[in-house]
């Protein structure tokens, strides 16, 4: 205990910011297992990059351990990367608590160790600092986000510079390089520092001078759609977008347009959670529109609702929404070297779509990390649509990550398309289902302790059920970098676990092709005590 006070007194002198020292002198005068609990161990850096609620010590995020992920990530570039210095990093970030200054000490810390950076001048969406990446040539970005956390949350995602997310073992070596960094002792350059420079309008311009090459039916009429930014930092950015794509301006919900980090209209700032559209189908319903959408606080994913005949609003899955754009993209492209690209947990069905148009078909780890990753394992093909079931689309070629934007941007393209051809979204996807068959999708989430989620699934894994809710289990299959263990129920119903990577939770899904997986879901549900 004497160690941690040790550590926590040094924290509290090396801590710049006074909300945070006073949190600390707190925590010291408190109880011991509080400290304990702060300032043993330290957040870690994954694929994920760092995510967790602003406080002090190096369980939370703050400027001392960005201050310390800052300065690893730049030596490892040093060590990895030719040129990396010359090439710089770009840094964007969103509107929540404290996010301009870890932009800032990021930025700080790249100079000191001689390395340019490049700062966007204002919040920024992820997807286009994503794009911009590549744009600038810079070897690496890095984006100050805790995207659809909750309000307290913050977060720290790591690009390299292909616009792609990081993947193993690039993640564990960007973390050993952290663990050699003293979080008390990060040298910065001044703010000022010649190596530290501002980017802003002409980047977020070129971005959106891109968007309209992701219409793929020119000359539509457009349509009336309802948005939400759920006061992220994605609001002015599609709009721009939608007037250069030749879309009428959409009709936004004015408390949630603003980038506002306390969220005030919704305690869970993620378009999946029940509730959170609420406002947005309000105004959908008063305006007779034709799609209701949202992006989550950072717009890199897209939530979508519909209207349904008897004058209701249904909110889409994002599987749906997936089978929608990939209907389109593939009815109104061509090549034999198009791919399209979904996850593990996501439906089976784009599967089947891809073999109806020939077209080249990959499934990957859960993480929208492994669809860019796949797309830059196979550089002879093109990708057309990469998509996984927790609202993560990418409808064009760039960014190497999920791009709420310009997603929008094609969705309400399928609904304009529909709307001249006389069709709702709704016919659309029952026109789907009557092709390919109905996919019905569930999921649950059990609460417990991360060891105990992982030993539950390595217990199923060496011991699999031989049947489920009655149905004999035909096949089973171990994905070890996801963790997922799939089970196959004949040809129409499978279920799949993994423990989550992110929440001390277990995962579960079921997917079921013209039959009801809930029984299957049930009964795996059951194995878990």
């Amino acid at each position: 205990m004497t160690d941690v006070r040790a550590n926590a007194e040094r924290w509290l002198a090396a801590e710049p910011d006074e909300d945070m020292r006073e949190e600390l002198r707190d925590l010291l005068d408190g109880p011991a297992q509080v400290l304990v609990e702060r300032f043993v161990g330290r957040l870690q850096f994954g694929t994920a990059g760092l995510r967790a609620a602003v406080g002090a010590g190096p369980q939370r995020m703050n400027r001392l351990v960005v201050r310390q992920a800052a300065a690893g990530l730049v030596d490892h570039l040093l060590r990895t990367e030719p040129n990396a210095a010359r090439r710089g990093v770009l840094i964007g970030y969103d509107a929540r608590r404290k996010s301009d200054v870890f932009a800032m000490d990021t930025a700080r810390a790249c100079a000191a160790r001689g390395v340019r950076a490049m700062v966007f001048s204002t919040v920024v969406p992820t997807p286009v600092l994503a794009w911009c990446i590549a744009e600038v040539g810079a070897v690496a970005g890095v984006m100050v986000t805790a995207s659809h956390n909750p309000p307290a949350d913050n977060g720290y995602k790591v690009y390299l510079g292909t616009g792609a997310q990081i993947v193993p073992p690039a993640d564990s070596e960007i973390a050993a390089a952290i663990d050699t960094v003293d979080p008390c002792d990060v040298a910065l350059a001044g703010e000022n520092d010649p190596l530290i420079s501002k980017v802003g309008r002409r980047l977020i311009d070129a971005y959106l001078d891109a968007v309209p090459a992701v219409r793929l039916v020119p000359g539509l009429p457009s349509v009336p759609v309802a948005y939400t930014a759920m006061h992220g930092v994605g609001g002015g950015t599609l709009l721009a977008a939608f007037d250069r794509a030749g879309w009428w301006p959409p009709h936004v919900v004015p408390a949630q347009q603003e980038p506002n980090g306390a969220f005030p209209t919704v305690s869970f700032p993620n378009p999946e959670e029940p509730g959170a559209l609420d406002l947005l189908l309000e105004l959908a319903a008063r305006s007779d529109a034709a799609l209701a959408i949202a992006n989550d606080p950072d717009a890199d994913r897209l939530g979508a609702a519909i209207p349904q005949p008897d004058g209701t609003w249904r909110r889409l899955n994002g599987d749906e929404i997936g089978w929608l754009l990939a209907d389109h993209v593939l009815a109104h492209s061509s090549g034999d070297d198009r791919l399209v690209v979904t996850t593990l947990v996501s439906s089976s069905l784009l599967g089947r779509m891809a073999a109806a148009h020939g077209v080249h078909y990959r499934e990957t780890f859960t993480g929208f990390k492994w669809i860019g990753h796949t797309a830059l394992q196979h550089p002879e093909l093109r990708l057309v649509l990469g998509y996984e079931q927790a609202l993560g689309y990418l409808v064009c070629g760039r960014p190497l990550d999920k791009d709420g934007i310009t997603a929008a941007v094609m969705l309400t393209e399928v609904a304009a398309l529909g709307a001249a051809e006389g069709i709702t979204l709704q016919q659309r996807l029952d026109a789907i289902e009557a092709l390919y068959g109905h996919h019905l999708m569930a999921e649950r989430s059990v609460r417990m302790e991360p060891a105990d989620a992982k030993a539950l699934v390595a217990a199923l894994k060496a011991n699999p059920p031989s049947t489920l809710a009655g149905s004999p289990v035909t096949s089973v299959e171990w994905f070890d970098e996801a963790g997922l263990l799939r089970l196959q129920l004949g040809p129409a119903l499978r279920v799949q676990i993994r423990p989550s990577g992110t929440e001390p939770k277990v995962k579960l899904y079921a997917e079921g092709i013209d039959t009801d997986p809930q029984q299957a879901l049930d009964a795996l549900t059951a194995l878990l005590g």
